[in-house]
């Protein structure tokens, strides 16, 4: 497929922060890796329910507060399918992945881990699904285990089978947020199954840019957010097997994660309720559930098939230009659309500003990923990350102000 296929020029009118100018430049917009941009569709949707049926969910009889549940409940089912998840009350909303991630450590990991255990990570890792772990790790003197990062930006399964001796759960991301690498998460779930190991997985780089289900990845758990994917902040979603979901204690506690509360104890809510406690981010839900929509339209596969060409257009055109003067961090394929670099010996973060100058957006940093950043022996790097409403324009405006760049140091 061609990237003209998807018509992301055409795309980018549904986005209504794409239109505008920033230093009297159109706006290029190369960050959707850390939040994306969000269509009409879901800002619409969000202040319709303010507008005409603002009330709290699964408490009310009145007919506005029936239409909020309804609504609430029906985004639900749209992530379920969206994911392919068995159940609807496997879905579990969170404020964010993070939330979510950390639902799993605290409920399921203090429920199941003993001093000892082993864990195993990955270097690709987001510190949403590392430091949780460590925390714990800490608590239950649990031994963390690593696996490393070949230098095409794969992860190094060589030794797969001795990491997993002992270990009882493992960490993985499916895609980096840094490198773009896509993981072979079925594979190490499998291994890791074959072990009776429990697997964690960080889809925040995944499920907005690919098909994604949870029964062909094989995993245990899944983590998400809504605003990687169109969709608004403040809402975020976790997917679990559902017996080990009935197995788990509740995370917080509080209302609605209830059914009955005596002065000697509870007993908690049924799923998904048991991990929502307190009034839940009803719009950011109803906004999200809009975004999965707007996706499903649009197709996951012409959005895959969109970014893999524009991906390669992209390096091509960075490598043409720029020569050696630029290097890529890692060279992994298949690949999502995040580009790390280096360019000359400029600080990542001068050439986020400079690029700002012409309208160009890109993060600089370490990207919550310092032990990725230490293995691959830099401080912080430049990252453009593209989505669906990326253009080759947008490559070729990026290359551009890099040789500005150049010329203005």
């Amino acid at each position: 497929m061609s990237v003209n296929t998807l018509n992301s020029a055409s795309l980018k009118a549904d986005f209504p922060l794409l239109g505008r100018q920033v230093h009297g430049k159109p706006i290029v917009y190369l960050d959707s890796a850390a939040t994306s941009q969000k269509p009409r569709a879901v800002l619409e949707a969000m202040t319709t329910y303010y507008d005409d049926y603002n009330a709290n969910v699964h408490r009310g009889a009145y007919l506005i507060a029936e239409q909020s549940t309804t609504e609430m409940e029906l985004a639900r089912q749209k992530v379920q399918h969206f994911i392919g998840a068995p159940a609807q009350e496997e879905i579990i909303f969170t404020k964010n992945a993070t939330e979510a991630l950390n639902l799993v450590v605290n409920s399921w990991g203090r429920s199941n881990l003993q001093p000892g255990d082993a864990v195993l990570l990955s270097l690709l890792e987001h510190h949403s699904n590392i430091v949780p772990w460590h925390i714990l790790a800490k608590e239950r003197d649990l031994e963390l285990r690593w696996i490393s990062v070949g230098d095409d930006g794969h992860l190094d399964l060589s030794n797969l089978d001795k990491l997993l001796d002992g270990v009882k759960v493992v960490g993985i991301s499916a895609m980096s947020n840094v490198l773009g690498t896509v993981v072979p998460v079925r594979a190490i779930a499998d291994a890791a199954h074959e072990r009776g190991a429990v697997v964690v997985c960080d889809a925040c780089q995944l499920v907005p840019h690919r098909a994604c289900d949870v029964i062909e990845l094989g995993v245990d758990f899944l983590a998400f957010s809504g605003h990687k994917m169109c969709g608004p902040t403040g809402i975020g979603v976790l997917w679990g097997r559902r017996e080990l979901l009935e197995e788990m204690p509740p995370f917080l506690g509080g209302g609605e994660m209830i059914l009955d509360v005596s002065t000697e104890g509870f007993l908690p809510n049924e799923l998904p309720w048991k991990f929502e406690a307190g009034t839940p981010p009803i719009a950011e839900t109803i906004g999200l559930g809009a975004a999965v929509d707007y996706l499903t339209d649009i197709g996951m596969e012409a959005i895959a098939d969109h970014e893999e060409s524009l991906t390669a257009y992209a390096l091509k055109t960075l490598e043409d230009r720029l020569g050696e003067s630029i290097v890529i961090h890692g060279a992994a394929h298949p690949r999502g659309g995040t580009i790390s670099f280096a360019y000359r010996d400029i600080h990542p973060h001068d050439i986020s500003q400079i690029l700002d100058q012409h309208g160009i957006c890109v993060r600089a940093g370490h990207h919550c990923a310092k032990p990725l950043m230490r293995h691959l022996g830099v401080t912080a790097t430049a990252r453009a990350s593209l989505y669906l409403y990326n253009t080759e324009s947008d490559i070729d405006c990026l290359a551009y102000a890099l040789n500005e760049t150049a010329a203005f140091f």
